[in-house]
């Protein structure tokens, strides 16, 4: 499916199961309100999937593994080799988001959106092994950027049909903070320095030498900041890139999608610039301890739900959200009614 078609089958969330699925809250035997935003999401959902009966049973997190050029630049602690042999940890179920899955109930489904290796039984949307490095020119080329995005709204289509009731994001990429970082500057229109962490942990020295490298990418590149797709083409990655069209297929295709941290966000913020209509389909999860993180959510107008300092991506973050929304459903499906109990429902008073 092309990006164009895909765009023209996004429709807004249903307004009707939206109001339902508010009304039955109102209906349940607790004060009103009292599960705050955790009733707001769940109404959501409702609104996504056009019926105020639901489940949440088929959960997966879909990690996009991809290799960055811009490594070459020495911004990172560790080569291009990580992300194959991470990228094998998700298969075998041995990595931190992979143990946390498991816990929550959510299958993990790797992909390779662009490594510099193959790895045997991994779905692949690749078409080139690692990106650009941005210090040198971009990243990709806008009709690289453009099916990468049209590949991972087909692969939420197949998640579709399997019956996935919701998706999490994650990935795995070296040098993908750097890449995210410079695609943070240029949409929010910040300085690098404002936006730039230490990653994987660098140090004082090499964290400004990042910075450095993020400036030169900007002024090597030129992206034009109210063009999404021609700033991840050449200032972003294309674990980022297969992030942004899961956001997309998911409104396409009417599942949830959620944020984890600092790099899916940009990613979510990147998809709502191509199509606004993206973000009623967009759940947030955690506040990365990653400087942009915050202000991405602001743009994005997002609240997280979890705020303990988090910065492992994979998608930890939006795997530690399951068990909250887990237990909010099974309150909105099980809890009794007023009426069951023979008792007046409390009255929203304005």
């Amino acid at each position: 499916m092309k990006l164009e078609e895909a765009i023209k089958q996004i429709r807004k969330i249903d307004t009707d199961a939206v109001k339902k699925s508010e009304e039955k809250w109102l209906t349940l035997v607790k004060p009103l309100f009292s599960l705050g935003r955790l009733e707001n999401v769940i109404t959501q959902i409702a609104g996504i999937k056009g019926s105020c009966d639901f489940t949440l049973e088929n959960k997966v997190l879909v990690i996009m593994c991809a290799d960055n050029g811009v490594v070459e630049e020495g911004i990172s602690q560790c080569g291009n080799e990580v992300t194959a042999i991470a990228a094998k940890s998700f298969l075998r179920g041995e990595s931190a988001a992979c143990i946390m899955a498991k816990r929550a109930g959510v299958k993990v489904l790797p992909i390779d959106a662009g490594m510099v290796s193959d790895v045997e039984n991994m779905k692949s949307i690749k078409l080139s092994y690692g990106s650009g490095n941005i210090a040198k020119g971009p990243a990709m080329t806008r009709d690289e950027c453009i099916k990468i995005l049209e590949r991972s709204i087909e692969s939420v289509g197949a998640l579709a049909k399997e019956g996935r009731d919701i998706i999490l994001t994650g990935e795995m990429g070296i040098g993908n903070t750097t890449t995210a970082s410079a695609v943070t500057s240029v949409l929010l229109g910040k300085d690098p320095s404002e936006v730039t962490g230490r990653g994987a942990g660098l140090s004082g020295e090499t964290l400004k030498h990042k910075i450095d490298v993020i400036k030169k990418a900007i002024s090597v590149n030129s992206p034009d900041r109210n063009d999404p797709i021609d700033v991840l083409s050449k200032v972003g990655g294309y674990d980022i890139i297969g992030m942004t069209g899961l956001f997309i297929g998911g409104a396409v295709y009417r599942i949830p999608v959620v944020i984890d941290g600092f790099i899916s966000s940009i990613a979510a913020l990147a998809a709502c610039r191509i199509d606004s209509r993206v973000k009623n389909f967009i759940i947030p999860s955690h506040l990365s301890d990653e400087p942009a993180a915050a202000y991405i959510l602001n743009e994005l107008e997002l609240k997280p739900f979890i705020t303990s300092g988090m910065f492992l991506g994979e998608g930890s973050g939006a795997v530690s959200l399951m068990p909250l929304l887990d237990m909010a459903l099974d309150v909105y499906r099980g809890l009794n009614t007023f009426d069951k109990w023979e008792h007046e429902a409390y009255k929203v008073l304005r």
